[in-house]
């Protein structure tokens, strides 16, 4: 990967991208307010799962859109069928609005016609910076993992330098997640990785009724 594409990553990694990804905190919300996550060790298990599950899959999704960005139609749909939650998927297509409007700014994107789920629109996004799918699948597995561990500071109060040390920890996990998926980037779309998480999905559902809450989704 070029000096300029290594570049062009960072940006598009940026927490700080006007993509919307701040408010929300990827389902933890949900989790703590059940009590099942609690601690800064429960949130490095909680990253973990997220990142075998739907970080895979948003790896996946991500790359292949890289790959054949001509196709996002298809790989949306394919992902919205692998997203059985509503509120989900209201809310990775709401990011992807978000991501697509900012990428807009920065470069020239292809007209897609509707929102897209969020890893899709990631990798039409990256195509069209001039990365290629390696770089889409490590922005979406590192995406899973920043989001929700800036959110685990604000909802447990957490040290953010202890936050910020375990997702270094977890840096390596995302670098062998973000490979496999960039390795599956040419498979036929029904043929990409489906790996779900029920709890994240029915938390989803119950977090959507609050009447407060601090994050979106």
């Amino acid at each position: 990967m070029s000096g300029m594409s290594l570049a062009t990553l960072l940006v598009l990694a940026d927490g700080r991208l006007p993509s919307g990804g701040h408010a929300h905190s990827g389902g933890l919300e949900a989790q703590v307010s059940a009590g099942r996550v609690r601690d800064l060790d429960a949130v490095a298990d909680f990253l973990r799962g997220k990142l075998a599950t739907s970080g895979l899959v948003s790896a996946a999704f991500a790359a292949a859109a890289c790959a054949h960005p001509s196709e996002w139609a298809a790989l949306d749909q394919g992902l919205d069928s692998r997203t059985p939650s509503p509120a989900l998927r209201k809310a990775s297509r709401a990011q992807g609005r978000a991501l697509l409007r900012a990428a807009r700014a920065m470069w020239t994107m292809p007209l897609t016609g509707r929102d897209l789920h969020q890893p899709v629109a990631l990798g039409v996004v990256a195509a069209a910076a001039g990365l290629g799918p390696a770089a889409a699948a490590v922005a979406a597995a590192h995406g899973t993992t920043s989001g929700a561990a800036s959110a685990a500071v604000r909802l447990l109060g957490l040290d953010p330098y202890a936050v910020h040390g375990l997702l270094a920890r977890l840096a390596p996990e995302c670098d062998r997640i973000a490979a496999d998926a960039a390795a599956r980037a040419d498979d036929p779309v029904d043929d990409l990785p489906a790996a779900g998480a029920p709890l994240l999905d029915i938390g989803a559902e119950l977090h959507a009724t609050w009447e407060v809450r601090l994050f979106a989704s």
